[in-house]
């Protein structure tokens, strides 16, 4: 079965894990492919480097076009042939991301973020998108606990993060037939079980209408 699940959420919401553990559950009786944004190819990496490095202080357009540039490169050369092979992508972060940090956390108009990443990834939107939404307080703790080395973006304000926050309930809200939304602050093992149903859920419905 063809799908392509993407997954969202703020820093420290946990979306790495999930994917983790929900691959392993699919691969049993499914062709899965794990990828991420921005990344998932030679390309997309380097381009990643240059986002997230914390020595590069960019324009927030800047910002917004190199991850629409590294979003096009993964999408035709990765996504879209796993697609055709018929295969469960799941991809950490899409579209939505974008929407959310740059359109609305940046402050520089999720219509216009929007019309920008239509031209990159054509018609090529997410079947199901999965939105961990947890506080960014506790994401930002979370990363501290975990020790993760802090990139350009974990080290924004609160404030960015808050608004972040912000624009993902705003795209739950307008997307709902797409977007699912999960409570990120639960335990792990119930983040899996509440993302796990609702994808079984959207299987189930794809099989039922095929």
């Amino acid at each position: 079965m063809t799908i392509f699940i993407t997954f969202e959420g703020p820093e420290g919401s946990g979306k790495t894990t999930i994917i983790s553990m929900l691959s392993e559950a699919l691969e049993d009786t499914n062709d899965v492919m794990v990828t991420r944004e921005p990344g998932g190819i030679p390309i997309s990496e380097k381009v990643r480097d240059i986002l997230l490095a914390n020595e590069n202080d960019m324009d927030g357009r800047t910002e917004a076009l190199l991850f629409a540039a590294a979003r096009r490169q993964h999408l035709v050369e990765k996504v879209v042939p796993a697609l055709n092979d018929g295969k469960i992508v799941l991809c950490d972060r899409f579209i939505d991301s974008s929407l959310a940090y740059q359109g609305y956390a940046r402050n520089l108009g999720m219509d216009e973020i929007m019309q920008v990443n239509k031209f990159a990834i054509e018609n090529h939107m997410p079947d199901l998108t999965i939105y961990l939404k947890l506080s960014p307080e506790i994401g930002l703790s979370r990363i501290q606990d975990n020790e993760r080395d802090s990139n350009r973006l974990d080290k924004e304000t609160l404030e960015f993060h808050k608004d972040v926050v912000l624009g993902y309930n705003k795209l739950s809200e307008n997307y709902p037939d797409r977007i699912k939304v999960v409570d990120a602050d639960q335990n792990i093992e119930d983040v899996f079980k509440d993302t796990y149903s609702i994808i079984e859920k959207y299987m189930n419905h794809r099989g039922d209408k095929s």
